[in-house]
């Protein structure tokens, strides 16, 4: 998929979450799966967003023991889905693990291997949040080392906040996808977000794609604000 746009579907059912995409229209050709979503339908919404020729991007943000989210990757690569989260604090063998199960599953299977994504530091967390569960390095400085742990793993890519998007740059290269939430349009709510930017300001930075939700869904017209948020990333200068 080539949209740089992607929109979350925080809706709780597959009816609703489809509701949307039919607002959406043609406009929209990438949507992420969370967690809620998948637990409530499985892979039947993906198979169903694919159908339609959409983008998946499947958020569970995998943290176990290697051999288990070996296991669950390989079962992630034959779901047909782009991209999908791994958490990085699992560590190096973890990360690893992910890796070379995706791509030799996706080989056997004669397919292009989905990009695996890292994510450091949640973007609802602020650093009295990770001081509270004992990490005692400045947020940026944790969001640094594990980047650089994941990309040395050979990671497709990490999921950053937009104040973290131009060190994740520069340590991975222009090859590496940033994929950034915490997208809201000046005067809206942050609901739990806190650490947050413009749409046009995060490209500017380096981010390959960005992740909106509330802003989007929760629009009198969807399908206009998603076409205006389009326009402002196409304006970004890079």
């Amino acid at each position: 998929m080539t949209s740089k746009l992607i929109v979350a579907l925080d809706q709780p059912t597959k009816k609703e979450a489809l509701d949307l995409c039919d607002r959406l229209g043609v406009t929209v050709d990438f949507y992420k799966i969370g967690l809620e979503l998948f637990i409530q339908e499985g892979p039947k919404m993906i198979f169903e967003l694919k159908s339609r020729g959409k983008g998946v991007f499947l958020d569970l943000k995998l943290h176990d023991i290697p051999n288990q989210v070996a296991r669950s990757c390989r079962r992630i690569a034959g779901l047909g889905v782009d991209m999908f989260t791994i958490h990085t604090q699992g560590g190096k063998e973890m990360i690893a693990s992910a890796v070379e199960a995706t791509l030799d599953e996706s080989n056997k299977l004669g397919i292009d291997p989905p990009k695996i994504l890292g994510v450091t530091v949640l973007t609802s967390f602020s650093q009295d949040d990770l001081t509270e569960i004992g990490v005692r390095r400045r947020l940026k400085e944790q969001v640094k080392s594990l980047s650089e742990l994941a990309v040395g793993q050979g990671i497709s890519g990490l999921v950053a906040s937009p104040f973290e998007i131009e060190e994740i740059r520069a340590l991975g290269g222009d090859g590496l996808l940033i994929v950034t939430p915490g997208i809201r349009l000046e005067g809206e709510e942050r609901g739990d977000q806190k650490r947050v930017m413009g749409p046009k300001e995060a490209v500017e930075k380096g981010a390959t794609h960005l992740v909106i939700g509330r802003p989007i869904s929760q629009a009198l017209d969807p399908q206009k604000k998603a076409y205006e948020i389009i326009k402002m990333m196409e304006e970004a200068k890079i």
